[in-house]
């Protein structure tokens, strides 16, 4: 444990002058300013290494004066025990070593504690030394091993930093009064009473039929909580009665049930006692049991902020850790506030096994003695880990229940919400029914209407404009001639577009048959490009036909005038937005049975983020195009619709500044007698 250490004493000393040397180092730190005086109690709250684990020791440390007493257990047997409790003893030794797995063990301890029977651990192996580098050697691996908690970490080194050489007045002082404890010691060996040997073995009988007593009342207890458990749901009197009955077979002062925040249970009290806001959602104590009136209450307490933040025990809880504090004046020495946490509540020993729900740390058991310290045995622990576990399985048949009436009450809401929702959405689909039949009433009244209202009138005027624009009486004059052609194409341009709309609606009505007959493709393709030369020649486009088509089976079958329409359509909105200079390519092919048609432009080309919308009614390009481009964005979407009405399908690439290309596949339709 020590590197090197200068030792001013060492040798195998008794339990009883160890203590005695411990307590000479309690009476010098009371003598001393700034002292830390600690013992192996410290080592309680943390996980320490094997080699820790035999050792005892006091620490003091102060400016003027500092001792550390370290002593490690050495094993020795009475040589008049008889051979049978030495061989029982022995084996019972070597099963609490690999594993504690039968209540045989529990008896086998209690045999080697008993009165000294075997005497193990019986003297230590003790080192006094006030060698400040040795006490500054063992102050920093203590250190370490409270490195996850930075509290107690920084606390160890600023006293490992505080050493000094000892006052030569305070060392004579405690040389002193290590003399006067010392010496009479070689002297007053205990002389065992004759009568000792020959009652051995029957005090050894007594003490296993003690252990077997306790052994047997201790599996009874676990009998009793698993049988309430399996014959009660209810969580809340499962809890106060375990704990009722652990805490009367342990003599406990006070045991509680702490849980943590989140975990789903009631507490003791439905409605607890004034709580305050900032505790409401927090962690507390929800169940309690006491000895006596006497002895303070602590449900619903919380705790402190310096108990959670500097505490390391809880990521230890959360694998299995049992905390063991004999007494809190010592293991909390370092941790003033903790410490007076504690003592608020009458705590001066604890006992605290976690409660693991589904891998969780659902809250802990906890053991208090409030008026004195106490030394918990091996059984004590055991049990009380035994009763968390068979806590955490009645929290999980709760949770189960409690789930399973949680299912049961939203099915039932949801099933009745479901039944509201279906007659309100019944309700609902017939007002819309009845609103889409008067609707489309209205709409076919309207489009009767338009076409009666606006087609005749559009008639007269392109008809009257064209035949002024020939009219051979006369002599018009060039800003006439103007006007009328204003007059004629703005009519034209209107009557597309009025047609447009009633073939759309036509088609989403459901009103439009296809005329299906059988003709020529090329014939198609070329009556369409011979249509719109003069458009592009005006744009000062070039207008190509690239025919792909065998003419030996140039036979197809479809609406002609609907199939000349999309051309029409693809074409003319290819035509309007390709600059001048640039080309428009009609291509078409057959292939089982179907006709390709592809329009290929090296127009301004479409963002990438227009496409979806690009065949949506009255949808067209940006603002800026809007002005430059005329057009009611009917084209494509009445174009798709027509594909569509084939069994067809239209799809479209573009990039922006190099052009577009329109791709429709048009299957051969069949003509039905």
């Amino acid at each position: 444990m020590l590197s090197s250490p200068d030792l001013s004493f060492s040798r195998n000393l008794p339990l009883v002058v160890f203590n005695q040397l411990g307590e000479l180092l309690q009476q010098m730190a009371q003598s001393v300013d700034t002292t830390l005086l600690i013992t192996e109690a410290l080592l309680s709250r943390v996980r320490v290494p094997k080699e820790w684990q035999s050792q005892r020791f006091t620490l003091l440390v102060s400016e003027r004066f500092s001792a550390l007493l370290l002593g490690s257990w050495e094993q020795k047997q009475v040589q008049e025990s008889p051979a049978w409790v030495v061989a029982r003893s022995s084996s019972a030794n070597q099963s609490i070593a690999e594993s504690r797995e039968t209540p045989e063990q529990d008896v086998y301890s209690a045999i080697n504690n008993a009165n000294g029977l075997q005497a193990p651990l019986t003297e230590l192996n003790t080192c006094l030394t006030f060698n400040s580098e040795a006490i500054a050697s063992f102050l920093s691996q203590l250190r370490d091993l409270f490195r996850h908690d930075s509290y107690t970490h920084q606390h160890l080194e600023r006293y490992r930093q505080l050493l000094r050489p000892n006052d030569a007045t305070l060392q004579s002082q405690f040389t002193l009064l290590l003399l006067e404890h010392l010496l009479p010691q070689q002297n007053q060996e205990a002389t065992a009473s004759p009568s000792v040997n020959n009652h051995q073995e029957v005090y050894a009988c007594q003490a296993v039929e003690e252990a077997l007593k306790k052994q047997i009342s201790q599996e009874r207890l676990l009998n009793q909580v698993n049988t309430q458990i399996r014959k009660s749901l209810d969580l809340p009197v499962i809890m106060a009665t375990a704990i009722a009955q652990v805490r009367e077979f342990l003599e406990l002062d006070r045991l509680v049930i702490y849980k943590f925040e989140g975990s789903q249970v009631n507490s003791q009290n439905s409605t607890p006692p004034q709580i305050p806001d900032w505790q409401k959602s927090g962690a507390c104590i929800v169940y309690e049991a006491l000895a006596t009136e006497d002895i303070p209450s602590v449900l619903h307490y919380q705790e402190q902020t310096c108990f959670a933040r500097n505490s390391p025990c809880w990521e230890k809880y959360r694998q299995g850790f049992t905390l063991v504090v004999e007494d809190v004046e010592k293991v909390y020495a370092l941790e003033e506030c903790l410490l007076n946490f504690l003592r608020e509540s009458k705590v001066r020993a604890k006992l605290a096994a976690p409660i693991i729900f589904e891998d969780k740390l659902w809250g802990l058991l906890i053991a208090h003695q409030c008026y004195n310290s106490r030394q918990w045995s091996e059984s004590d622990k055991n049990l009380l880990i035994s009763i968390a576990e068979q806590l955490a399985i009645a929290i999980h048949q709760a949770e189960l229940m409690r789930s399973l009436q949680e299912a049961a009450r939203k099915l039932t809401q949801e099933k009745q919400t479901l039944e509201q929702r279906v007659i309100e959405r019944t309700m609902a689909l017939r007002d819309a029914l009845l609103a889409a039949e008067a609707a489309s009433r209205l709409r076919s009244e309207f489009l009767a209407t338009i076409s009666h209202e606006l087609l005749t009138p559009l008639t007269y005027v392109i008809g009257m404009s064209s035949t002024l624009l020939r009219w051979p009486i006369g002599e018009l004059s060039q800003r006439q001639r103007d006007y009328l052609q204003t007059i004629h194409d703005s009519g034209e341009h209107l009557l597309d577009m009025i047609n447009d709309i009633l073939d759309l609606s036509q088609i989403e009505a459901g009103k439009t048959v296809l005329n299906l007959i059988e003709f020529s493709l090329i014939k198609i393709a070329e009556n369409t490009i011979e249509s719109l030369l003069d458009k592009a020649r005006d744009k000062q486009v070039n207008l190509k036909l690239d025919l792909q088509i065998d003419p030996r089976r140039d036979r197809f079958t479809a609406d002609s005038p609907r199939l000349e329409q999309i051309l029409w359509n693809l074409l003319t909105n290819a035509i309007k937005f390709t600059p001048e200079g640039g080309s428009v390519t009609l291509r078409i092919w057959v292939e089982d049975d179907t006709a390709i048609f592809q329009v290929e432009d090296t127009g301004i080309g479409i963002p990438e983020e227009q496409l979806p919308l690009l065949f949506e009614k009255f949808q067209q390009l940006d603002t800026p195009y809007r002005r430059r481009y005329e057009g009611t964005g009917l084209g494509l979407a009445l174009t798709k619709q027509l594909v569509e009405l084939h069994r067809g399908r239209i799809e479209v690439e573009s990039t922006v500044g190099i052009g577009s290309v329109f791709t429709v596949w048009i299957p051969s339709q069949e003509i039905r007698e």
